[in-house]
């Protein structure tokens, strides 16, 4: 079994049900996804759809849904030309409780020697997650701008 390309692991105080719809609800990923809404009936096999300013940004299917202690779905990114070319990767997020805390563990596979989409949410990630953590923990998240992280063509 191949080892995965990129994981991140935070600890958020909140409890596992308020981190799941922070992950699968358009308005708490609009606040800390650089407004990007999720787009899904969440059920295993259905389409899932990131959409920023009206463009869809990525797109996949939904493999696992454990509510609130995992989910997973493929990713294909849609917008640049090179990076749509990639074959689909696949996304997990696993919740764990731990006292007041949760240990989310994002987990991001399957790319290509080369990828591109790999460069782009090794950076991307961690933006949004450290986002994700401040909007739990304080009721706002951080405004990293997507220039920042070298990301362009959407603002």
């Amino acid at each position: 079994m191949p080892k995965p390309e990129f994981i991140y692991v935070t600890y958020i105080e909140t409890t596992p049900e308020k981190l799941w719809d922070a992950l699968t609800k358009s308005e708490f990923t609009r606040q800390y996804w650089f407004d990007t809404e999720v787009r899904s009936d969440w059920k295993v096999g259905s389409p899932v759809a990131l959409v920023m300013g009206g463009q869809t940004t990525d797109t996949g299917r939904i493999l696992e849904i454990d509510r609130p202690r995992r989910l997973a779905y493929t990713f294909k990114h849609e917008l640049d030309e090179e990076m749509r070319k990639e074959p689909a990767t696949k996304v997990v997020f696993t919740l764990e409780p731990y006292g007041n805390l949760v240990k989310l563990t994002v987990t991001h596979e399957g790319f290509g020697v080369g990828s591109k989409l790999l460069d782009g949410i090794s950076k991307g990630w961690p933006a949004i997650l450290s986002g994700l953590k401040s909007l739990l923990e304080t009721g706002k998240a951080v405004a990293i701008p997507l220039a920042a992280l070298g990301i362009e063509g959407i603002e």
